[in-house]
């Protein structure tokens, strides 16, 4: 997509502003992905200048938190690539991710009032849901309430931002969108986290079944644990180097309790309820076709 290079030379100029070398060596280091943020944010603002600036401000800031993350998670790859902090160090890792934070907090303020508010809250939550899901590995979750606050606030928070913003740009119901990108973040994160049980190592190149290891007790976990009358084997299993045969055990009762299968359900009615809030706008065709992607994988 044309589009998309426009925001990735927007980022490159906004960096470039910052006139500093080793900010630029880093921000070719970056892996870009799928870009969806900025896709969302083009699908409903249309592209203008505006919005390209805004693409490249979120964009900015989800990298920053991704730099962040792998320092946090001890992560060495990003999307296939060596991550900043393994190719250099966590120090440049996250001093990166605070020049990204800034740049894109410096672009926010010359923007709409409503549109600045909007994204650098979200940055805000964004960061406590990092908090929260650091917090979370210390112990087995066994709460719905705080597994969903914490997804919201890591993951969701900034898509709904992202939806708002552009909306607000382009003079559309923001509330809409802001429940589609609210929603489509949630069902993002959940079905990421079920895509960890349900593929193998090859396809989502990193050891299955890592979240439970890693101690992230995700939805087909919290569902599995509340549906086992004996919940003491899956709580010892909890943090564990899995053998074979204990990640086969998983997945058996994963299967017998329809523990898996109602996470996907659960997930594609999140979905179904963004669809609904923006079925009658003019750009609906499109929105519903990037949920409806997403949630009608192959699990």
């Amino acid at each position: 997509m044309e589009e998309l290079e426009a925001v990735k030379s927007k980022i490159k100029t906004f960096v470039e502003d910052c006139n500093d070398e080793k900010s630029l060596e880093l921000l070719e280091k970056l892996a870009t992905g799928k870009m969806l943020r900025s896709k969302l944010i083009l699908k409903i603002a249309g592209e203008s200048i505006e919005s390209i600036k805004l693409c490249a401000v979120v964009e900015m800031i989800h990298a920053a938190s991704l730099l962040h993350d792998d320092v946090i998670d001890e992560a060495d790859t990003r999307r296939g690539k060596p991550s900043v902090n393994a190719l250099y160090d966590n120090k440049t890792s996250i001093m990166f991710g605070d020049i990204l934070y800034s740049k894109a907090f410096t672009q926010l303020t010359l923007m709409d009032k409503k549109i600045a508010y909007t994204v650098s809250n979200a940055v805000t939550l964004l960061s406590i849901g990092e908090m929260l899901d650091v917090d979370l590995t210390n112990s087995f979750n066994t709460s719905y309430e705080k597994y969903n606050d914490m997804i919201y606030k890591k993951t969701a928070s900034l898509i709904e931002a992202a939806a708002k913003a552009a909306a607000i740009l382009a003079g559309l119901d923001e509330e809409k969108y802001a429940l589609y990108g609210r929603n489509l973040g949630l069902a993002f994160q959940m079905i990421d986290d079920i895509l960890d049980i349900t593929q193998d190592s090859a396809t989502l190149g990193k050891p299955a079944m890592l979240d439970f290891v890693e101690g992230k007790v995700t939805i087909p976990y919290l569902l599995l644990h509340e549906r086992l009358e004996d919940k003491s084997k899956l709580e010892k299993l909890y943090k564990k180097d899995l053998s074979q045969e204990e990640s086969s055990w998983i997945k058996e009762q994963m299967s017998e309790t329809k523990a898996l299968e109602d996470s996907i359900k659960m997930a594609k009615d999140i979905g179904n309820e963004a669809i609904q809030a923006v079925k009658d706008e003019e750009n609906s065709q499109t929105l519903i076709f990037i949920m409806k992607a997403m949630i009608e994988r192959e699990f």
